[in-house]
């Protein structure tokens, strides 16, 4: 698609033209979005019912490992073979990730359905920029983001929720039954879309469009080694003596992989902060790590400190998916982004998402209640939405035509290596202190997020070009 000519009739985006693949891809966005809510609240139920203390951290990286690995892959997948059969393959691997987790008789096996649902997320991600590379303009790209944010909004008011209403009536197990319904819906919603991307499968491109991109697969399979360590060490590091001992080992493992290969998997001069592209990857790395850290913990922390139930703690994840939509409305309103440069949105972004931490760190430490911390968290999530968004149109905006590809998995690669690189030092700190973890411990694994957190509003100015 070209850009639009000047004076031309700006593009809709919902406009009859588009209507098919918009309306395709926001159903897969909200179907990811009511999965994700749902498994992070009823998460603290499966880890209490199946005993897997010990694989908190595993059940939650596991994910991110396939991801990463997959996401490697998909690229040069879908270029060779197109959209529909790359998109079959991971609506396939998700009903395979949910049917394990349904019927998952242990910890272990319900981490196993967990990576399966990584490894589908990589391949359903990669259709859906895919397509709308393919069949929407590229002035429409900022609004595709906003509607992504905003195909959250629902799953995260009501996905926690209902997922404690199917626990309390049916069991948890039909959470991950329930998603398999919308599949078939999804498909036909995106039959049009995906014929019309396919029709451009043979088109003439330019060299070097098409090739493998991102980090070679030997080096993503040493990240993902390292990743693995990390956070699958979780039994040893439970138990007493030599066993934890090796398990702890395991851990500065995988963290000593994990920085001999980031120099790979990230653009040159990202570990140095080098202007641009560099910096702008880096940013996303510690934005998933800081964020996470936070919210990943928040439901487990309300449910053991608080006593609260699932249903009750699944209401950080509502606050999380609606703010994280109003950030990034207002990020994309004209007067805000001719007003504020992206470094400058950046660092209010990251500010925002580091002050607002304290608003849970002070719930596990019993100073504040459940209302006043949560809305110290909405100002967290008001900032990812800023800083969300405005890191993926930077990088576009940036990347040299015939790279966007290449900047595209590295962001993607960063993102996951950030988000695994949290949950599996948390993992290892939740595997030590068992069901017996306070708020204290709690508060100082959410203050080690607010902390990434403001290490990204010090590096904001230098994603200036």
């Amino acid at each position: 698609m070209t850009p639009r000519a000047p004076g031309a009739t700006p593009h809709r985006l919902l406009s009859r033209e588009h209507l098919p693949v918009v309306v395709g891809i926001i159903a897969l966005v909200t179907l990811a979005a009511f999965e994700n809510r749902a498994v992070m609240a009823i998460l603290p139920t499966v880890v209490g019912e199946l005993d897997g203390w010990a694989l908190f951290g595993a059940s939650a990286g596991a994910p991110l490992i396939t991801l990463t690995l997959a996401t490697v892959y998909a690229g040069s997948w879908t270029d060779r073979v197109g959209p529909r059969h790359v998109l079959l393959a991971g609506l396939g691997a998700f009903v395979l990730a949910q049917l394990v987790c349904a019927l998952a008789p242990s910890m272990s096996i319900f981490v196993v359905g967990r990576a399966a649902s990584g490894a589908a997320e990589a391949l359903i991600d990669t259709t859906l920029m895919v397509l709308v590379a393919r069949v929407l303009p590229a002035d429409l790209r900022a609004k595709v983001f906003a509607s992504f944010s905003a195909a959250w909004i629902l799953p995260s008011l009501l996905g926690p929720s209902l997922a404690g209403l199917v626990d309390g009536l049916l069991g948890w197990r039909w959470v991950f039954a329930g998603p398999l319904l919308i599949v078939p819906l999804a498909l036909v919603l995106l039959r049009d879309s995906l014929a019309r991307a396919e029709a451009l499968q043979d088109a003439p491109e330019p060299d070097g469009v098409g090739e493998p991109q991102g980090a070679p697969l030997g080096v993503a399979i040493v990240l993902a080694a390292g990743l693995t360590a990390m956070t699958f060490s979780g039994p040893l590091v439970e138990r007493p003596g030599g066993q934890r001992l090796l398990g702890l080992t395991l851990v500065g493992l995988g963290l000593l992989l994990i920085a001999l290969t980031s120099s790979r998997v990230l653009p040159a001069g990202a570990l140095r902060l080098a202007r641009g592209i560099p910096s702008l990857v880096t940013l996303r790395l510690l934005v998933a790590a800081g964020f996470t850290a936070v919210g990943g913990l928040i439901p487990l922390m309300l449910v053991q400190t608080q006593g609260v139930s699932t249903a009750v703690a699944g209401i950080s994840l509502s606050v999380t998916g609606t703010l994280w939509a109003a950030g990034s409305f207002l990020n994309s309103l004209a007067t805000v982004q001719q007003r504020w440069a992206d470094h400058q949105r950046l660092r209010v972004g990251f500010l925002c998402i580091a002050v607002g931490a304290a608003g849970p760190i002070l719930i596990a430490l019993g100073v504040f209640g459940l209302v006043p911390g949560l809305l110290g968290w909405a100002l967290s999530a008001l900032g990812m939405g800023i800083v969300s968004p405005t890191l993926s149109t930077a990088l576009l905006g940036l990347a040299p035509v015939g790279e966007q590809g290449r900047v595209s998995a590295s962001q993607g690669v960063a993102l996951s290596t950030g988000v695994a690189l949290q949950t599996g030092l948390v993992g290892t700190v939740i595997a030590l202190s068992g069901a017996s973890t306070t708020g204290t411990t709690f508060a100082a694994l959410m203050l080690g997020g607010a902390a990434v957190a403001a290490l990204g509003a010090l590096a904001a100015p230098r994603a200036r070009p």
